[in-house]
């Protein structure tokens, strides 16, 4: 699941979705870039105008806002670069640390991406953003009752405003730990908040088909098929979906989408070997 994550949000960068990285750039890149604090992190402590801002944070600042941009367009090492210059200004600051974490995890380094975080977490213990970050973190460490903990953490925060987000990541990670029926009334949640997102939509999907639930599976399979964002997964998946029900049009129809948009997919090679099942 977690691969097809990965290519999903692959397929929602060329759609022009701002994500970041992975599931874990959802939460809150943009808010690393306030000044003096995170954007709709919810907390209570006074905002930082530029009035007041103090110059060391100022430069600092000035510093994570390029290693946003730099973030954004996937030069992680560049970013990196800003971040150290960042924290090198201001030492105490909770975003770029957050940042950072979110670099070290897109490089794979994840004991410096924890690293990160739990100084994050030290100057700011109760924001969402790092919270949520974190926990997809010890998600990718295979610490799912930890991550379970501190996206309920995230969500009990009464002033969160990407519910959605956090919702979808934690039951993809619910997912991941073999706790399917979980993980389905999770994404049903995130899907109450934000029906348009595929992801949530393609998982909820799949975790229905695997306990054969098919014709509600049809329902959120064929709402991405419809769309501009189909891709090979998706197309795969609703084969597979019409194929159970046993609509040979439908099928047929998928299968020309298929061939003629992902001619070299993994997905194709499945389907003309008959490897439904895999």
């Amino acid at each position: 699941m977690a691969e097809t994550v990965a290519r999903w949000h692959q397929t929602l960068i060329k759609a022009a979705f701002t994500i970041g990285v992975s599931l874990t750039g959802l939460a809150g890149v943009t808010g690393c870039a306030a000044p003096g604090g995170s954007a709709g992190a919810g907390l209570s402590q006074e905002v930082i105008t530029p009035s007041d801002e103090p110059e060391v944070r100022r430069r600092a600042r000035i510093r994570l806002e390029l290693a946003v941009n730099y973030f954004e367009m996937g030069k992680a090492t560049v970013a990196l670069d800003e971040v150290k210059q960042s924290l090198a200004n201001d030492p105490t600051y909770a975003d770029a640390y957050n940042l950072r974490g979110l670099i070290y995890m897109r490089l794979n380094d994840l004991a410096q991406a924890e690293d990160s975080f739990r100084r994050a977490l030290s100057l700011r213990p109760s924001d969402p953003n790092v919270l949520h970050n974190n926990a997809w973190l010890l998600c990718q460490q295979q610490k799912y009752a930890e991550a379970d903990k501190q996206f309920t953490q995230v969500l009990a925060n009464p002033t969160y405003t990407a519910r959605s987000k956090t919702l979808m990541a934690q039951g993809l990670c619910q997912a991941r730990a073999g706790e399917n029926t979980v993980a389905e009334q999770t994404l049903l949640r995130a899907y109450e908040l934000d029906a348009g997102n595929p992801v949530v939509g393609y998982n909820l999907a799949d975790l229905l088909t695997r306990r054969g639930d098919l014709t509600r599976a049809q329902f959120y399979i064929r709402r991405i098929n419809n769309s501009e964002l189909a891709n090979a997964e998706s197309l795969w998946l609703g084969i597979k979906i019409e194929r159970g029900l046993g609509d040979a049009v439908a099928v047929r129809q998928l299968t020309e989408q298929l061939r003629k948009r992902f001619p070299d997919s993994r997905e194709l090679s499945a389907l003309e070997r008959g490897a439904f099942n895999d």
